[in-house]
């Protein structure tokens, strides 16, 4: 457990995700422009039998599975952020309800 504030283990998760998902979604976005470049280096044929090979090509697989990684990364690091916001909330009820028990 850091003995950091919240704030600042929020800030440097947050910052973490912000990367993580832009990684995520640049590989998301060119998927189709890397299946293209891929189909294209076949040379002539179909494109219904070049997206066919290509598709079954482990290079394609291994693209794939980078997405497939790069968006599980951004996910664990934004449910790290809401464990972070969700701590954050039940300090401050904790501290909230010390103060109300010492009025008594």
């Amino acid at each position: 457990m850091s003995n950091e504030p919240i704030s600042e283990q929020y800030r440097v998760v947050a910052k973490k995700w912000v990367e993580a998902e832009a990684a995520a979604s640049m590989l998301e976005d060119t998927k189709s422009a890397v299946l293209s470049q891929q189909m294209l280096a076949l040379g002539e044929m179909p494109v219904s039998k070049a997206e066919m090979l290509t598709k079954a090509n482990p290079e394609w697989l291994d693209h794939v599975k980078k997405i497939v990684e790069a968006r599980a990364a951004a996910n664990l690091l934004k449910v790290q952020l809401e464990y972070l916001r969700m701590k954050s909330g039940e300090q401050a009820s904790h501290e909230a309800t010390r103060r109300a028990e010492m009025k008594l």
